[in-house]
């Protein structure tokens, strides 16, 4: 009788997973991320070569899927000085891809950015997690919605630099192509392909209760934990408010949610590999945020 037990739960368990990664390929997926952290992009920095590659990969993602942009090219060039080196960098580049929606006037921009820390000497800083796995979802949701038009429209876009003072946010908020007006909601995606415990984290609401609804609704049913927090500056917890690239547009006043999972023991070394992130967890990961995005897309703004 218990292993009859074992069996329902284990094929529940199956059917809720493959529910959630339905609305993608999950091969793709993780091909995506694969490729993103391997050696040959050598980390990612903004303006090494590594970083050319996949700003390179992620425009031709959006070429096949005949996303239109503001920008030529779909790259929304940026100059910048980084403190931390001292240093000008004349070569940032966002990746900014367009879906136009039903309700033309409204905007929910999706975010992740594709840099990461790139090579120390000998060392490669491969950052699978941090963050080939949000552009990785930023390419799956792309897809996605190019093939069921979104009730809003929808921009989506890879930014550069987040790990030199999240400067390609900040060059595409004060560039924006439309009004900011227009933008009703931010989604952030910054590690998301890994947790102990299984546990997504959804950040904002505290700012932002009205969001909180939608999240609780579609995650019911969830095979993660979706939770919430890290954005009260008088709770427990540490503040991610202004972690990551949701600042820029949380500083304007945008509603924001930005998904990510709690620091591990390879974030920001040389560790952070392909071979390190949990794949099922990554796939539900993903699954849970299109569902909310489907959800946020379906509301009254």
């Amino acid at each position: 009788m218990k292993k009859t037990a074992g069996l329902i739960i284990f094929f529940t368990s199956l059917i809720i997973s493959t529910t959630f990664s339905q609305n993608f390929d999950r091969e793709k997926l993780l091909s995506d991320l694969k490729y993103l952290s391997s050696e040959e992009l050598e980390g990612r920095k903004t303006g090494s070569i590594g970083g050319a590659l996949a700003r390179d990969f992620i425009v031709s993602r959006f070429q096949e899927l005949e996303l239109t942009s503001q920008y030529s090219g779909y790259v929304q060039k940026f100059s910048f000085f980084n403190r931390r080196e001292m240093k000008e960098y004349k070569d940032g580049a966002n990746v900014v891809g367009f879906i136009p929606g039903e309700e033309k006037e409204k905007l929910i921009v999706v975010i992740a950015h594709y840099d990461h820390l790139g090579k120390r000497g000998d060392k490669i800083f491969y950052g699978a997690d941090d963050n080939a796995s949000g552009t990785a979802a930023l390419l799956a949701l792309a897809e996605h919605f190019s093939k069921n038009r979104p009730r809003h429209s929808m921009m989506f876009v890879g930014l550069d630099a987040e790990e030199m003072g999240q400067h390609g946010s900040k060059a595409l908020v004060d560039d924006f192509p439309f009004p900011v007006e227009q933008v009703v909601l931010n989604i952030n995606m910054d590690m998301v392909s890994r947790s102990d415990d299984q546990v997504l984290w959804a950040v904002g609401t505290f700012h932002y209760p009205n969001l909180k609804p939608a999240l609780e609704k579609v995650s019911q049913d969830s095979p993660i934990t979706l939770s919430f927090g890290h954005d009260d500056p008088k709770g427990d917890l540490q503040d991610w408010t202004t972690a990551s690239d949701h600042a820029a547009f949380h500083k304007k006043g945008i509603p924001f949610i930005y998904f990510g999972v709690d620091d591990h023991e390879d974030y920001h070394k040389e560790t952070d590999t392909f071979e390190n992130i949990d794949p099922d967890f990554f796939v539900n990961a993903v699954g849970l945020i299109l569902r909310s995005l489907r959800e946020f897309d379906q509301m009254d703004w």
